[in-house]
């Protein structure tokens, strides 16, 4: 096993990952390479952010790919707006996406100050 593997974070991401999956599938076919493509490699992102991040070896290396994890986070919450407005996703599915994307927030920013980063 990985240590990134032991991370509650690592794991909620890709349970998040997963969570973006499921939702996107009922998205416009014409969406494919739009924002069903663009939302689901965000969310891919946070968790292979958060390994490749583990194997580096300095703390200032690793809270730098915790940084993109989290920018990542942001770019689904981003996305998510933009497909309700359109009409992909109701309210409350957009609504669970924020959700989880406020606890992904907050514990990627746990384990950055746990890195002891400024």
């Amino acid at each position: 096993m990985f240590n990134f593997e032991k991370l509650e974070v690592w794991k909620k991401a890709i349970d998040f990952a997963d969570f973006i999956y499921t939702t996107t599938r009922t998205f416009p076919d014409d969406e494919r390479f739009g924002l069903t493509n663009q939302m689901r490699r965000a969310a891919v992102s946070i968790s292979s952010n958060i390994a490749e991040g583990s194997a580096r070896h300095s703390h200032d290396d690793y809270a730098r790919f915790l940084e993109i994890a989290t920018g990542s986070v942001f770019e689904v919450v981003s996305q998510s707006f933009i497909a309700q407005r359109q009409g992909y996703l109701s309210e409350a599915d957009r609504q669970r996406i924020y959700a989880a994307a406020e606890e992904q927030s907050r514990m990627l920013s746990g384990l950055r100050r746990s890195l002891g980063v400024a």
